[in-house]
């Protein structure tokens, strides 16, 4: 919820133009909403209930069932297997991932998508996309049942949300004034950092509640975490100050996202020495992303939801499979330590991740331009998306 709002909100508001800030709020708070009530009312069932399973129906490659849609059956006194918590705190937990995944894929359309062309694609993106692949991974389908290590949402959230981005960017178009290799003065950078900041807090639940419980599994992902997302951030300052003759505030706070994105799904695999080569391969490769190959391919991926998730959950899952380690583990290990296998396993889940989301958000978009349109008309663009959409100016 923290990283969601306000730290989301604040850090991709601080990054566009003034005239749209407000949009990118009530997108994050759109999402939020939204997606809770969709969560409850048959999200949990979909991805975590075991209806079909149990009754041998070839739907449960795709969703759990309808046995708990509006929670049904989950009571104050029913626990989780095998954590042993209140099913109700894991039902809210499951909840957030839920909420902020489709909110990541509002960076690359920012300040040029209509608000219902969003809403209605965020919905089903969330119900065909989102749900079927946290079912994948973690609820008992065939990529967890494949051996698949994704502690906290490497595919499920940032690969998934990452490559949507992507073909979201370039299906929309540029924005009318984008010139590559020319990126848009972020209009308030304080936001940029208070955003940052949040995430930055947010992402300790995120990635050590993941272990659903308080134990050494959990101190592990904490640990692990705020290394790697320190050293990635200093990595890139690092390369901005060389290649820019000045470190940047945002430099710093874009490469401490990108490390959090990577190290998320392996905070409960890997050690300290995972965490520190995760983090600044991360940031090495998300800057190179972000500085020279977007403008080369001269798409417009407005707060580089692509370059830092997209890329940075790739890295973060493939990289899983070199570093995982068995001291952590208490079984699979990667590469680094003689298990290929993990390494295949990991590569096949990353890349059945971009092939699925790509496809499906490639039809999604067709869908919802054709129905109501996504993008805004040119003026309402160029005036700003605020006051034609929602009506309100941020600043008076």
């Amino acid at each position: 919820m923290l990283m969601t709002i306000p730290g989301l909100a604040l850090f991709y508001g601080g990054l566009v133009r003034q005239k749209n800030v407000l949009s990118v709020i009530m997108q994050c708070l759109a999402c939020v909403a939204v997606v809770s009530i969709m969560w409850v009312a048959f999200g949990y069932s979909w991805v975590f209930g075991t209806g079909f399973k149990e009754s041998g129906s070839f739907l449960n490659f795709f969703i759990g069932g309808f046995d708990k849609v509006f929670l049904n059956g989950v009571t104050t006194s029913s626990l989780t297997t095998p954590a042993n918590i209140p099913e109700i705190i894991f039902v809210l937990f499951q909840c957030m991932f839920a909420v902020i995944t489709p909110a990541l894929i509002i960076g690359a359309f920012a300040e040029r998508i209509r608000f219902s062309g969003f809403l209605l694609f965020s919905i089903l993106w969330s119900i065909i996309v989102y749900n079927p692949m946290a079912h994948f991974v973690w609820g008992g389908g065939w990529l967890q049942q494949m051996g698949t290590i994704d502690f906290a949402g490497g595919t499920v959230v940032h690969v998934n949300a990452g490559v949507s981005a992507l073909i979201m960017a370039i299906m929309l178009g540029k924005r009318s004034d984008y010139r590559p290799g020319k990126p848009m003065s972020p209009h308030n950078i304080t936001f940029v950092f208070m955003g940052a900041a949040f995430l930055w807090l947010g992402w300790f639940g995120f990635n050590a509640g993941s272990g659903l419980a308080a134990d050494g599994l959990d101190a592990n992902a904490f640990l692990t975490t705020h290394l790697a997302t320190c050293v990635a951030a200093v990595t890139w300052m690092i390369i901005d100050w060389m290649t820019n003759r000045k470190p940047t505030t945002v430099g710093v706070c874009t490469g401490a996202v990108a490390g959090l994105v990577a190290i998320t799904p392996a905070a409960g695999s890997v050690g300290v020495l995972g965490a520190i080569c995760i983090g600044m391969i991360t940031a090495i490769v998300c800057f190179c992303m972000v500085a020279y190959i977007k403008p080369k391919m001269g798409y417009d991926d407005s707060l580089d939801a692509f370059g830092v998730h997209g890329v940075g959950g790739i890295i973060g899952s493939i990289l899983t499979g070199v570093f995982a380690t068995k001291a952590i583990t208490g079984g699979p290990q990667g590469a680094l330590y003689g298990d290929w296998h993990q390494l295949g396993v990991q590569l096949l889940a990353t890349g059945f991740a971009i092939v699925y989301s790509a496809v499906i958000t490639f039809i999604l978009f067709k869908i919802v331009d054709k129905i109501i349109g996504i993008r805004v008309a040119p003026r309402e663009e160029e005036e700003g998306v605020d006051v034609y959409e929602h009506g309100e100016s941020a600043y008076c």
